[in-house]
This record gives C-alpha cells, sequence and structure tokens, in this order.
C-alpha cells in the first residue's frame, strides 16, 4: 500500500520512493518528470491522448522541442484543483484527505506518479471539463479513456487499490467516479512505458502520425531556411494530393451540415436526437458564435 505518513515522508522499502513534494506546474515538479513518464504522459504514449501524441512527447523528452506551454484549460484546472479536491473532502468527512508527494515506482524510477491528493490508503484526482461527454454515470468508471490510464499509471506506481475522481462540469456540476485496480491493464501500460523509455535511449523515433502535436511538433524541429529544392518521391507527392483533395470535400460537406444544422436548431440551443446530444449552439450578442460537436474526435490515431 501507499504511505499513509505525512506527504514529504520516506515510502516503505517495498513501496513507491517518494521523490519530493513540489508544486504542480513548478520548474521542480517539471524537473522530476524530465527522465519519466508522469500519468498525464503515459495515455499519449499509448497514442490515446487528445492533447500529446507518441512522437511529440518523444521529442519533447530528448530536448528537440520545447515544453508544453500552459494553455487556459491547464492553468484553470491547476486553479481549481484545491477547491474541488475540498469539495471531495467536504461530502466524505470520515476520509483522511492530504497533499500527495511525487512517487516513483519501486525499481522503476522512470514511472512517476503525481497524485492531486491521498485519501486514506487510496488515491484522489481532480479534473474540469468543459461538458459531460466522456463522462458517464456519477460513482461508475466511465471517465475518458486519458484520464483512465492516468489513473492506473498512479495505482501501479503507489500500490494503491482505488482512485477516486473528484470532476467539476460545466463550471457548476460536480460528479465523482471511481477507478480500481486492474493489473493486466496496468501491465499493459507498463510494458508500453518501458518500451518507450528505451525508444529514447536508443534513439527509435516514433512513426509520424496524424495527431496535430505530432504535426506541430514538426513545424518546431527545422531550424533557420535554406532557400533550397528537396526531391520527395512519387508516393508522398500523390499521398499528399490525395489528402488535401479528400479533405477540401469533407470541408465542404462539414460546412453544408453545419448549416443545416442550425437552420435546424434555429433559436434552440442543442440539437439532440431521442437522448443524444449532437451539437451545441453557442450565441455572443444575440447572435450564433460557435457550433460544437458534442463527438470528440478519437484520440487513437
Amino acid at each position: 500500500m501507499i504511505d499513509t505518513a505525512q506527504a514529504g515522508a520516506s515510502a516503505p522499502a517495498a513501496g513507491p520512493v517518494v521523490v519530493g513534494v513540489f508544486e504542480p506546474g513548478s520548474p521542480e515538479w517539471h524537473a522530476a518528470r524530465a527522465n519519466g513518464i508522469g500519468g498525464s504522459e503515459i495515455a499519449a504514449v499509448l497514442g490515446l491522448s487528445p492533447y500529446e501524441s507518441r512522437f511529440s512527447l518523444w521529442h519533447r523528452k530528448k530536448g528537440l522541442v520545447a515544453p508544453v506551454e500552459e494553455t487556459e484549460q491547464m492553468y484553470w484546472g491547476k486553479v481549481d484543483e484545491p477547491g474541488i479536491c475540498q469539495r471531495f473532502a467536504d461530502l466524505h468527512p470520515d476520509l483522511d484527505v492530504r497533499p500527495a508527494p511525487t512517487y516513483a515506482a519501486a525499481g522503476r524510477p522512470w514511472q512517476i506518479a503525481n497524485p492531486d491528493r491521498l485519501v486514506g490508503d487510496e488515491l484522489l484526482e481532480a479534473k474540469t471539463s468543459r461538458d459531460d461527454e466522456g463522462w458517464g454515470e456519477p460513482g461508475t468508471d466511465q471517465i475518458p479513456v486519458h484520464y483512465r490510464c492516468q489513473c492506473l499509471w498512479y495505482l501501479d506506481v503507489t500500490g494503491a487499490r482505488r482512485c477516486w475522481i473528484a470532476v467539476r462540469i460545466a463550471g457548476c456540476e460536480y460528479r465523482e467516479y471511481v477507478v480500481d485496480y486492474d493489473p493486466d491493464e496496468a501491465r499493459i501500460l507498463r510494458e508500453a512505458g518501458a518500451t518507450f523509455m528505451d525508444d529514447l535511449a536508443h534513439d527509435v523515433r516514433p512513426d509520424i502520425d496524424g495527431h496535430t502535436a505530432t504535426y506541430q511538433a514538426i513545424r518546431e524541429l527545422p531550424d533557420g531556411l535554406d532557400d533550397v529544392d528537396v526531391p520527395i518521391t512519387e508516393q508522398l507527392r500523390d499521398r499528399f494530393h490525395a489528402a488535401q483533395d479528400a479533405f477540401w470535400l469533407a470541408e465542404d460537406e462539414l460546412t453544408a451540415c453545419k448549416g443545416e444544422l442550425l437552420d435546424a436548431i434555429g433559436t434552440g440551443r442543442r440539437a439532440v436526437v431521442g437522448r443524444e446530444r449532437v451539437a451545441t449552439r453557442t450565441v455572443r450578442d444575440g447572435r450564433t458564435y460557435q457550433l460544437l460537436p458534442s463527438r470528440t474526435r478519437r484520440t487513437a490515431r
């Protein structure tokens, strides 16, 4: 089980190693994760993160592209974390909720865990979400897959059996979920992490995929500009042209569909089919500002 003493205390010899107690997002916090894989990164290793790809993470760990810049979503998630954890503690006065240190798995110093809080011998993660897409019935383990990866990673590092997830949805709705340790899933994550670290050590670059983060990483890699022509293969040319044509056709179809959806919604807010939400209309200054799809792009690219 995890260390149940104060956050800065040493873990038992058979348990995880306490790396330190760091402010989330601080230079020390980033340094502790630099040579390993944190819970928010393991989903990228598996190709399941909406924010980072295996390719971009590999290059970031190599120091070839800049660290991730803090977005507004990341900022507010960090700011809201204490309040969400406090809400959890208020609703569970019988549970011992306290700060958590940064852990490394015993024998695997590259497997890093930064749980938001300890809850007795269990863990707590605080999340914020724009809407409830991907979140199932409260009290279940029906959460977005990249968060599930994070929870299982932390459980595997610490030896805890359960991770609570407290989430604030759309700024005002509070829900709780639980993820219990699954040894088979944890093994998949652990083996994928070990392979990734081995690829880092041996300069085995991941393949280029269709993730936006991969493209952004590639854009950062060249330094300077040489005014020269660079030959490419006919196969790459043909693939590029075919993809470009397909994109333009899909873009036209999507624009037409969005127009019909907005026309069907009228002055309403949401387009639905039965209980399924299809899209949400947002308004600014009395006029339609955006049409937001309820489906997110699949993350396993």
